[in-house]
């Protein structure tokens, strides 16, 4: 049922989220929701429209359409084009994905600063919730640190068979994938003790950036400067919920290209379609992407802290059994 005072909520909290983009010299963009490919994730589904289907003919088209699970691709397109520093608040699409946490389509906050760095990121990160949320502070605490203080094991020593040991001993209905334990099912056990047993651990007294995700987990951040075992990867939470995920973005795109291969294998394993790698994001980057961090922030979970409501369709105006 429609909350018309939620509505109300969430249009303000819509408006003041422009008004703090806009205030920083950001620039708000829309980029498409239909895409001819899409970022090459282990685990998210992509929702895929043959173009016969569009009604539309044209030798310039693909065979295929993506629903975009995120506007990073465009919006790194944008960026190689010469576009300053941009935002993004509009719908994006996973398939497979419906809980209490997740809808098929929802609302994500992306954002792009030209020239920005892990430590801006991070910082802009907190003061946007802060001001959001109306809090003082938010805290930081390094991947490794919240391991060892959550499940006493440490994400960049332990060895392989001690990882997945742990994550098979927290979800029983898991088993690596390959025939050996190898490091592709060493992340997906980090993953799974991560989600498990330390994310209920973070944001319990304010909100907190987990910082500095190991190096195989890197998604599309750069290598740490710091430390050659992580990655500039971080994610925000709030009362154990994971709002963002933010990077220092990887500039080579003979790098990416390499990730995605090796997502594809990972999806592959699982029974999934791989994807194209070849994609035109990887075309933007060798045409040149500027130096920049990005935050990717879900805005209905934000809504769904800032009301303290225990779903997510509690704060979609109509989620999407009722669509």
């Amino acid at each position: 049922m429609i909350n018309l005072q939620t509505l109300t909520a969430r249009a303000e909290l819509l408006r003041r989220t422009r008004h703090f983009f806009d205030r920083h010299g950001f620039s708000e963009v829309q980029p498409p929701c239909l895409s001819r490919d899409c970022v090459v994730d282990a685990y998210l589904d992509p929702i895929s429209i043959p173009t016969d289907r569009l009604g539309v003919s044209d030798t310039r088209l693909s065979a295929n359409y993506f629903l975009q699970t995120s506007p990073e691709s465009a919006m790194k397109r944008l960026l190689a084009a010469g576009a300053p520093s941009i935002y993004s608040l509009g719908p994006v699409f996973r398939g497979g994905e419906l809980g209490d946490h997740h809808n098929l389509e929802f609302t994500m906050l992306e954002w792009y600063e030209v020239n920005g760095d892990y430590e801006s990121a991070l910082q802009l990160t907190a003061e946007y919730v802060c001001e959001m949320l109306a809090v003082d502070q938010v805290g930081r605490v390094s991947y490794r640190d919240a391991f060892l203080n959550a499940v006493a094991i440490d994400p960049l020593e332990a060895s392989d068979g001690e990882v997945i040991a742990l994550a098979e001993q927290l979800l029983p209905d898991w088993s690596p994938t390959s025939a050996g334990r190898s490091h592709d099912d060493r992340d997906d056990a980090l993953d799974i003790i991560l989600s498990q047993k330390v994310s209920a651990t973070l944001g319990a007294k304010h909100p907190q950036l987990l910082i500095d995700y190991p190096l195989s987990q890197a998604a599309l951040a750069k290598p740490s400067g710091n430390d050659p075992r992580c990655a500039c990867r971080f994610e925000l939470f709030v009362g154990g919920v994971e709002l963002a995920n933010g990077y220092d973005e990887l500039l080579d795109a003979d790098e990416l290209q390499e990730r995605y291969r090796i997502n594809n294998e990972k999806r592959v394993a699982v029974g999934k379609s791989p994807l194209a790698i070849e994609t035109s994001l990887i075309a933007a980057m060798r045409q040149g992407l500027p130096p920049c961090s990005g935050v990717a922030l879900g805005f209905d979970r934000l809504m769904m802290v800032m009301t303290e409501s225990p779903a997510l369709s509690d704060v979609i105006p109509l989620p999407f059994w009722e669509a």
